[in-house]
């Protein structure tokens, strides 16, 4: 069976609620080369008093790190919301190859008010690597991450 975008964007999104149930913020991030997961990643902000600790580049610091990988061009990276201006940066830097979310920085904004919103697509139409983005996959199953959450 081919594995499709909604399959790994899924995973994603149970990793965000996880990532939410053990007290840290509502993100999750699938890293995928050759339709298998190589690794997974969830926001751990307040479980490691680390600001940095988003589950984009966590999961890209981490599996580049224990593989001694630099190039990720070979690989998606499904996320289960648009990613930061820092993650998107990570994600650039690592030259990935392609980058699929569900939940869009518009929409995060309308449920966790002011933060720094410059869309993926801005990082990466000015950085020298360009992932190719795909948006919205399950964006309603997204959206249901944050039905009850407050952002503190």
């Amino acid at each position: 069976m081919k594995k499709n975008d909604e399959f790994f964007m899924e995973k994603a999104i149970e990793l965000a609620l996880k990532s939410r149930h053990e007290g840290n913020e509502p993100f999750g991030a699938v890293l995928v080369k050759d339709e298998e997961v190589v690794m997974t990643g969830e926001n751990k902000v307040h479980a490691h008093s680390d600001p940095t600790y988003h589950a984009e580049i966590g999961l890209i610091r981490e599996f580049c790190s224990e593989n001694q990988v630099f190039d990720l061009n070979e690989y998606t990276l499904y996320t289960s919301c648009e990613p930061c201006v820092m993650c998107t940066g990570a994600m650039v830097w690592s030259n990935l190859g392609r980058m699929v979310y569900s939940v869009s920085h518009d929409q995060l904004a309308e449920i966790a008010g002011d933060n720094i919103m410059i869309s993926c697509e801005d990082v990466i139409e000015r950085s020298p690597m360009k992932p190719t983005v795909e948006k919205n996959i399950l964006n309603v199953e997204g959206l249901k991450v944050f039905e009850g959450y407050s952002f503190s």
